[in-house]
């Protein structure tokens, strides 16, 4: 079915590999929309009948706009334009209020009071949206009126393009930005006391700021996200994302996101205004850029350059511009990430800090990195004020870490860069490029659960009392504070409009299970962006579609804490090749796929709520490769088992991307449709490595935890509790990469099989399965019978693969450790052990530790093999080498970052080291 209802997800999210869950456009239900008559004819441009206007409110109607606007939500919304200047009046006592039941069109620049005269407050209600159409479309808040847009973590304030509401194609600069002028000190207002008059770049002339008071308010900004702005009126005369001209500290900036801006994402010109909490990301310019004598303060600032390594510049670009013997700029930062990309042109790259003429810094606790073709992390100018703050204390950077191909940029300067970070600077680390996988940094910015920097901080409340105390380095600690609200990170996105019964538009209001929680149903094939936003339960009702097979493409996005069920082995969920699914949850709000009576008892009530194969489960199904495709060149559509037919998979790109499963848990699936066709708890079938899998698990699954079919998905951080069939199983010439993996068959003695089966199954002369897997820990239990039992590691027909740090152990009633299944005839997997092939299975840094160490199935000696690679070992039993899923086995683990960047440095083997750095803690069951 085609959904109707729905905003278009930005084209530029794809490309940045941004996941937008949450934060829609939701347009209140009040007077001014009136949902209850579709007028089919459009006579008034919309999609129902709108009421009269209500002319108290500020601006005019634009019909035209909010007939497209209406069209692009499926529902009648009122467009009022914004033009010229808003100032007080007797009807509006000096407040003038955009109201979330409207969305607001600004047309030409638009100011808030007149400076220092006729001066407003301008009140932005949570969730409404203002947009822009062309670059003369911009917000000015004068000197003298103030701003309070407070949004909050579910409805943040969202000021952005046309073409983001509307769905069409968005990029950076369509509109103008937002300019906000203040009577704050600046070291460009005249040192002979003649009144400051700044004009602020970018904006038409008469728009000032500078002043004496260094804590004026300009009001607050609060879960406020700005997009695709930005605007070059001449060469070096441009629009900012957010432009803060002279604002004072009496100023509140919290939660503030400026993402996909042509020009810089933050300016401060002078002033001493403060800020927590800012992302940054897509900024095709410098993502935070100070001058004019700026001395305010920054915490938790996260900045990522466009993943697709489009514009990009500087995180920081720091000036002074005072003039001859004025005072340099003097901010102080704490806790920011710089994640460049490989930007790189003549006029510019990507880089991480320039300080330059006039400016003094000082930071902690900072993160700089990136990939191979980044610019420099750290630059200094030759200016003779930043030479000399490097060595009186006016520059200071502790307890820092940098991790770039060039770490350094050296101009003609007195101090050498490279000793004056390293060891003139407190506590900071410069980590050699090729080794940047060891700073244990996700790929969504946040820090493993190993990484050193969660520890390594400073405490930044020992440099100014504005700042939080914490121990990391980094913008990001133990709570994502970007969830749910900043675009990229569940939230910020143009998107789903709620009915009045709170399901998404193309889903069906039916009964709740549990009693209370509102329940949508998903039916069909969903050809249109679909977002399953939190608060609701949603009901699978049979085989659910997202997308055709590399048609109608779609995707699924998913919020942190939304569950999904479904009530039989009929209902099951399917990503079609060309579509994505993109859950992203957190530790504290896991996203939940189970069974309806596992609903029905309560979610969080207990496990004992719902048994293995209750309903179906996950496929997600890509064009990468198979051993199993046509080698004759014909297109490759190979049929997934446990799915209905036209569910194929397969082809020639493993770089495909699927979306992403972040924090997930499957529970309570898997379900045979016939003998050997069976649903796992997930399928990927032929998932390319684009796809980001990590902190996932199955729990209670009938069949198969994982199985990949071909492809080359990687994954991290997996749990795979209470499986009655295989936990991991590979076939097809499966090449991915897996790392801290957890597989726990159940305490109470129930269906169990393998931790891992791998198989080939690709045909005489076909390549062969070769993933790499790096810190597992199995743990059997004492299942067994005539037909399966628990066991570890079984290798049979055409597979390698290359195992390192594992821990195989279990009871004693548990089968064998591991196993190369050598007596069906096959010859490839004894040619990969024996020396006889080129490419040679690696199994190393492990410890065996069950009743039965190893099957060895055949003639070739497996024991001896197994004894004679690197660094194995066995172990007596259980409680010599884990406590709990802890490891205590002290073998010395190989280093894996020398296998590929994917990978995480380590100190310990298995899964698991220990209770402080429990990765699995919170939003995981079973353990």
């Amino acid at each position: 079915m085609k959904l109707n209802g729905l905003f278009k997800v930005s084209a530029i999210a794809a490309t940045l590999s941004l996941a937008a869950c949450g934060g829609d456009i939701n347009i209140s239900e009040g007077d001014i929309i009136d949902n209850s008559v579709v007028n089919n004819d459009n006579s008034n441009n919309g999609g129902g009948v709108v009421t009269p206007p209500d002319d108290t409110k500020p601006g005019s109607v634009d019909t035209f706009l909010s007939g497209q606007v209406s069209t692009a939500l499926g529902q009648t919304v009122e467009v009022r334009e914004l033009s010229g200047r808003l100032i007080a009046d007797d009807t509006n006592n000096g407040v003038i209020t955009l109201t979330n039941d409207t969305v607001w069109a600004l047309t030409g620049p638009v100011f808030i009071g007149n400076d220092n005269a006729d001066s407003v407050t301008l009140e932005v209600e949570p969730g409404t949206i203002v947009f822009g159409s062309r670059g003369a479309d911009y917000l000015v808040v004068s000197r003298g009126s103030s701003i309070e847009a407070i949004g909050n973590a579910s409805s943040p304030v969202i000021f952005t393009s046309y073409n983001d509401v509307i769905g069409d194609e968005v990029a950076a600069g369509q509109w103008g930005g937002m300019i906000i002028l203040g009577n704050a000190p600046t070291t460009k207002c005249p040192q002979d006391g003649t009144e400051c008059s700044l004009q602020v770049e970018g904006a038409e002339t008469g728009a000032v700021f500078g002043g004496t008071e260094v804590t004026d308010d300009s009001g607050t900004l609060n879960y406020v996200v700005v997009k695709y702005a930005g605007f070059e009126i001449a060469p070096d005369n441009e629009l900012n994302g957010i432009t803060f001209g002279g604002v004072g500290s009496g100023t509140t900036i919290d939660y503030l996101q400026v993402h996909a801006n042509a020009d810089d994402g933050i300016e401060f010109f002078g002033g001493s205004v403060n800020a927590k909490h800012v992302v940054l990301t897509s900024i095709q310019d410098d993502s935070v850029d100070w001058d004019n004598g700026y001395n305010g303060k920054l915490q938790y600032v996260y900045v990522e350059h466009a993943a697709d390594g489009s514009d990009a510049n500087r995180g920081i670009e720091g000036d002074g511009d005072g003039g001859d013997g004025t005072a340099f700029s003097q901010p102080k930062v704490a806790n920011m990430t710089i994640v460049g990309n490989s930007f790189d042109t003549a006029d510019a790259d990507s880089e991480g800090v320039l300080l330059r003429d006039q400016t003094g810094a000082n930071i902690i606790n900072m993160l700089i990195t990136g990939p191979a073709g980044m610019g420099e992390c750290l630059e200094m100018d030759n200016d003779d004020t930043v030479q000399g703050n490097l060595s009186n204390g006016n520059i200071t950077i502790s307890n820092s870490v940098i991790a770039c191909d060039t770490p350094f940029q050296f101009a003609d300067t007195d101090v050498d860069l490279n000793d004056w970070f390293t060891t003139d600077q407190t506590g900071n680390d410069l980590i050699a490029f090729a080794d940047r996988a060891n700073l244990g940094l996700n790929s969504d910015g946040t820090l493993t659960a190993e990484s050193a920097l969660r520890t390594s901080g400073g405490n930044p409340a020992g440099l100014d009392a504005f700042f939080d105390t914490n121990t990391f380095v980094g913008a990001i600690g133990d709570t994502d504070w970007r969830q749910g609200w900043a675009f990229g990170f569940g939230g910020g996105e143009v998107g789903v409009v709620e009915t009045a019964s709170g399901c998404p538009a193309g889903t069906t209001t039916i009964a709740a299970v549990d009693g209370t929680t509102n329940t949508c149903q998903l039916s069909g094939r969903i050809t249109s962006n679909l977002t399953l936003t939190a608060g609701n339960h949603y009901a699978l009702s049979e085989a659910v579609f997202v997308g055709g097979d590399n048609t109608d493409s779609a995707t699924l996005t998913v919020e942190p804490g939304v569950v999904v069920y479904g009530s039989s082995g009929a209902d099951y969920l399917v990503v079609s090749r060309g579509s994505k699914i993109e859950a992203n949850g957190t530790a504290s709000s896991p996203i939940t796929f189970t069974s309806r009576e596992h609903v029905a008892n309560g979610v969080t009530a207990g496990l004992a709520n719902g048994a293995a194969g209750q309903w179906g489960g996950m496929v997600i199904l890509g064009n990468g490769t198979s051993t199993k495709c046509p080698t004759d060149g014909t297109p490759c559509a190979l049929q997934v088992e446990g799915v209905q037919e036209g569910a194929v998979f397969g082809g020639t790109n493993d770089d495909d991307n699927s979306g992403t499963l972040r924090y997930v848990r499957v529970m309570h699936g898997g379900f045979e449709v016939a003998p050997d066709n069976e649903l796992n708890g997930i399928t990927f079938g032929a998932v390319g490595s684009g796809t980001t899998v990590e902190y996932l698990q199955v729990h209670k699954n009938a069949d198969d935890g994982v199985e990949f079919f071909g492809g080359a998905v990687n994954a991290k951080y997996v749990v795979l509790t209470g499986i009655q069939d295989d936990s991991v199983d590979w076939d097809n010439g499966f090449s991915g990469k897996m790392q801290f993996v957890l597989v726990k068959h159940a305490d109470d003695d129930s269906d169990a099989n393998r931790g891992i089966e791998g198989d080939g199954d690709g045909g005489e002369g076909m390549p062969f399965s070769n993933p790499t897997v790096a810190n597992m820990t199995i743990i059997g239990n004492n299942f067994d019978t005539a037909d399966a039992d628990s066991e570890g590691v079984l290798l049979r027909d055409q597979t390698n693969a290359q195992l390192y740090n594992f821990v195989v152990t279990g009871p004693a009633g548990m089968g064998e450790c591991f196993e190369a299944d050598l007596s069906d005839g096959d010859t490839t997997l004894e040619e990969n052990m024996d020396g006889t092939s080129a490419t040679q299975l690696v199994f190393q840094s492990s410890v065996l530790a069950c009743d039965e160490n190893i099957n060895n199935s055949g003639t070739f000696d497996q024991e001896a093999w197994f004894l004679g690679q690197t660094g194995n070992s066995t172990a007596a039993n259980q409680a010599a080498v884990l406590s709990g899923i802890f490891t205590i086995d002290a073998t010395t683990p190989t280093d894996v970052t020398t296998l590929d960047s994917f990978f995480t440095s380590v100190d310990f083997i298995g899964a698991v080291k220990d209770a402080e750095n429990d990765w699995t803690a919170n939003w995981t069951v079973g353990l």
